[in-house]
């Protein structure tokens, strides 16, 4: 590795140390089903978010909120203190696409049609709402 490139990754590594995230890998359901939970809390005060996702109806929900309160811990362990109601928003949320699972399903006259099971990664950043203002 060149000089540039590590000290590149060296100055990624220091801002993602003040930086409390969590990420979630190759989740069984498709990005788009995950998208339109996750824009529901993009944005949105940490325990409000949990109670939008408690009372959701989506199956992606109750991933994200096990997500969102492993961000929230990771958040408490860097800052050594409890999180108070109001302090912490979801500052960024992203969903991304994973490998998708390549199966076939057989069709009629011998045919075989072939079925993606899609999967996707789940990336949650939280930070202090007036940290998340001035950003």
């Amino acid at each position: 590795m060149g000089v540039r490139k590590r000290l590149s990754a060296e100055k990624m590594k220091e801002e993602r140390k003040s930086v409390a995230f969590a990420k979630l890998t190759n989740i069984p359901s498709s990005p788009r089903k995950m998208r339109l939970v996750a824009d529901m809390i993009r944005g949105v005060e940490v325990f409000r978010a949990l109670g939008i996702l408690k009372f959701s109806n989506k199956n992606a929900a109750v991933v994200l909120e096990k997500g969102l309160r492993s961000a929230v811990a990771n958040w408490e362990a860097k800052n050594d203190r409890k999180a108070e109601n109001g302090e912490l928003c979801v500052s960024t949320i992203m969903v991304g696409c994973a490998p998708m699972l390549k199966r076939l399903r057989p069709a009629p006259q011998g045919r075989g049609y072939r079925i993606r099971k899609r999967a996707n990664h789940v990336t949650i950043i939280v930070d202090a709402i007036d940290n998340a203002k001035k950003a």
